[in-house]
């Protein structure tokens, strides 16, 4: 069974440099520190990192999070599938989730002849910065209001630069997730996920200061042409000065800088163009309450592939949809 170590999967990441971030050997040995297994394999040219995540009675669930590549995990790769098979029948794996870093307009879903779930665990829906350009071309992108802000920060003095306290960065979370209703990692996530991609320029977390003072923070991590807004915290105090908008633009030009050509603002409601338009002004539940900020930077609307299950226990699987699949 082509099973392979750590460093043989970021050799076979290295003729893979576009892959997403979450099937880096880095991503995975983060979630190895919080409940998941990852387990790579590589067969020629094809390849993926697996993580499994134990349930009761010894038995896992799988989650391919960003598959490379569509060619690579389609029923046409009829021996690859027998080794993820083996691999997931050797986990004691209910099913395995597979969600496919492809967007909807390049690549139908019946082309992959896989069940749909009814469940994605990565937000299915986002917003696309185009990086390419002069710094002058990517803000002319932007909607004025959004311009406006960026240089509204600036001239009332905050500034932006690299910040290496995760104390303070977790703290501002809490209070972020206490004000706006979402779930906050733990300090030692974060903190496990700085440590393993800053040492090599994969990440960097940026604070938004006002006369010495922390105001709002940002975590951006990268891979090949690609950044990932993945975490943002702010303050309630100086909002009117701005800083999540300098914020931002300075992590877009740190990405810009390493070679990015697209910057992914991570995660809006899953609506179409002309409903988050409609709405957006009026609904602050679940990403209502981040789109109008995020909207304001240009991005093009993004849809990803819908996730898929290969199912190899129908009735636990039933089981788990029903007591767990909410928690996804």
């Amino acid at each position: 069974m082509p099973l392979v170590s750590l460093p043989d999967w970021n050799q076979f990441l290295s003729r893979h440099p576009n892959a997403h971030l979450l099937q880096t050997g880095e991503w995975g040995e983060l979630k190895s520190a919080f409940g998941w297994k990852p387990i790579r394999i590589v067969s020629g040219e094809l390849g993926v990192q697996i993580l499994f995540r134990k349930l009761p009675l010894g038995f896992t669930i799988g989650y391919i999070p960003k598959a490379i590549s569509s060619n690579q995990l389609s029923p046409n790769s009829e021996q690859f599938w027998k080794e993820i098979d083996s691999v997931c029948k050797s986990h004691r794996a209910i099913f395995l989730k597979l969600e496919p870093d492809q967007w909807t307009e390049e690549q139908p879903i019946t082309n992959y002849q896989l069940p749909i779930s009814p469940h994605n665990i990565q937000p299915p829906r986002t917003l696309i910065v185009d990086l390419r350009g002069t710094e002058e071309e990517i803000l002319a992108r932007m909607k004025q209001k959004t311009r406006y802000n960026i240089r509204l920060a600036e001239k009332k003095g905050v500034t932006v630069r690299p910040w290496d306290d995760l104390e303070s960065f977790h703290k501002m979370m809490f209070v972020t997730g206490e004000r706006d209703g979402f779930g906050v990692h733990s300090l030692e996530y974060y903190r496990r996920a700085y440590e393993l991609f800053h040492p090599k320029g994969l990440c960097e977390l940026l604070v938004a200061v006002y006369e010495g003072k922390p105001l709002a923070a940002l975590f951006v991590a990268r891979y090949g042409r690609r950044a990932y807004y993945l975490y943002g915290a702010s303050t309630d105090e100086e909002r009117n000065r701005m800083p999540t908008y300098l914020l931002q633009w300075e992590a877009m030009k740190w990405a810009k800088a390493r070679g990015c050509e697209e910057y992914d603002l991570w995660g809006v409601p899953d609506e179409d163009e002309a409903a988050l338009e409609a709405n957006f002004e009026t609904r602050r539940d679940g990403l209502w309450g981040v789109y109008r900020f995020k909207r304001g930077f240009g991005g093009q609307l993004k849809r990803a592939v819908q996730a898929m299950d290969r199912v190899y226990n129908p009735l636990l699987y039933w089981a788990y949809l029903k007591f767990f699949g909410s928690r996804e």
